[in-house]
């Protein structure tokens, strides 16, 4: 009886939990002031300022107040948000979009950083260890007395001390 209990206490929980969760993510959806928000943070100003849609605030900006007049009317007509998005990069060109898509060719914006830097890192570990492996042989070896026998000539001819610096 008192696993049933807690069954059900359990089941009644993850229950509000999931509805609090949708709760959350549904808020302000249908809510045309926050989807022209999110969508005009999503697009690239045109005029070259290199601003966002929504933050460019440049005096004497031609462009931007009549793109969030397109932006408000394409909403306003029901459009969805990648229908929107679409329609803004078929008119204005793919860098009206603030981030590239996953689709096609442009899936190479988003993987080459993290390949770039997997590639470093991996180059990076790689030329650490041939230095440490190196070192470790070099300090193995045992003493050369043909070598020995050139570092003192060349400590007597440069004049160098037994500390490896120079004598005054």
């Amino acid at each position: 009886m008192r696993t049933a209990s807690r069954f059900t206490f359990w089941i009644k929980g993850a229950q509000a939990l999931a509805l609090a969760v949708a709760m959350c993510f549904s808020m302000g959806a249908s809510n045309a002031s926050s989807r022209f928000n999110d969508l005009s943070h999503r697009l690239m100003c045109t005029c070259g300022c290199a601003q966002l849609l929504g933050e460019c605030n440049h005096v004497g900006c031609t462009e931007s107040g009549r793109e969030r007049n397109e932006l408000s009317a394409a909403i306003a007509s029901g459009a969805t948000d990648q229908q929107i998005l679409a329609s803004f990069a078929a008119k204005y060109g793919a860098t009206a979009l603030a981030a590239p898509t996953t689709h096609g060719f442009d899936l190479v914006a988003w993987v080459a950083p993290f390949a770039v830097f997997a590639a470093a890192l991996l180059g990076t570990i790689l030329l650490v260890r041939r230095w440490s492996i190196g070192k470790t042989q070099a300090v193995a070896q045992a003493p050369d007395p043909a070598m020995d026998a050139l570092r003192e000539k060349i400590r007597r001819e440069t004049g160098a001390g037994n500390d490896g610096g120079f004598s005054a």
